[in-house]
């Protein structure tokens, strides 16, 4: 198909860069970098169940949300070091947490394949915007990204899917778009940090596509661009301080894709 491929660069590290020195020169870099916090909110153990993700909060960076495999989300303050809130997120492992604007709201995906909504000001319920089948034959999702532009759109990965699942949570259990362009699973996905229509995706297909949603709710049959990397993609992220570069790694590489 006729899709533009981005300019890479490519930035490897180093087999001694555990040992380099730090910015600013001076010292070994591990003399650099120090632990300031542990977060930990088993008063009775130096260990906690394993987690699974983390987001910071964007609008105020003392916070960050934790997600783990004992089915809990956690909103910890930071520079306090203690948890201010941990529900019971899902019914399975949880896999994701993402924050929408703001400091209240945030979203889960978990092992159960719902997609729950949670609003720090009112934690007595829930609210499930989608899950990937009826239970118990619901399959898993793994990743979750907000719209930070239009916080009514979220994206999420179906374990072992090729599609992107696109939501609107003004419509609640039903995709407003499936993104059906890759060959092999998807494994991650990052929107666009100064648009709200663009989002790009990347998967065991080594490909790295971006997509415009500007056409919605008419279905999106193919990638806007294009970008076919060495081996599987397993991680991008879209820079929101340089929009104009997106990073992807794969294999011991990471690759600096311009967009």
């Amino acid at each position: 198909p006729p899709y533009e491929r981005g300019t890479p660069v490519a930035v490897r590290a180093p087999n001694n860069a555990r040992g380099s020195q730090g910015g600013g020169g001076g010292g070994g870099g591990s003399d650099n970098v120090q632990m300031r916090k542990l977060l930990n909110n088993n008063k009775n153990s130096e260990f906690c169940a394993p987690l699974t993700s983390f987001d910071w909060n964007e609008t105020d960076p003392s916070i960050i949300g934790t997600s783990s495999i004992d089915t809990t989300c956690t909103i910890w303050n930071v520079e306090t070091g203690q948890a201010k809130t941990q529900l019971i997120a899902h019914d399975k492992e949880v896999y994701d947490i993402a924050f929408a604007c703001g400091t209240e709201v945030f979203a889960s995906v978990g092992a159960d394949g719902s997609v729950r909504l949670f609003d720090l000001r009112s934690l007595e319920h829930s609210t499930i915007i989608y899950e990937s089948n009826p239970p118990p034959d619901a399959a898993p999702l793994l990743r979750l990204a907000w719209n930070k532009q239009d916080t009514n759109y979220l994206a999420t990965l179906v374990m072992d899917s090729c599609s992107v699942v696109i939501l609107d949570i003004r419509i609640p259990s039903i995709p407003v778009a499936s993104l059906q362009g890759h060959e092999q699973s998807v494994n991650a996905i990052a929107w666009a940090p100064h648009s709200h229509c663009h989002i790009c995706s990347a998967g065991d297909d080594s490909q790295a596509l971006i997509w415009d949603l500007q056409a919605l709710p008419r279905p999106i049959e193919d990638p806007i661009l294009a970008y076919k990397a060495g081996a599987e993609v397993n991680q991008l992220q879209w820079s929101s301080s340089q929009p104009d570069w997106v990073a992807i790694g794969f294999a011991s590489t990471m690759q600096i894709l311009r967009v």
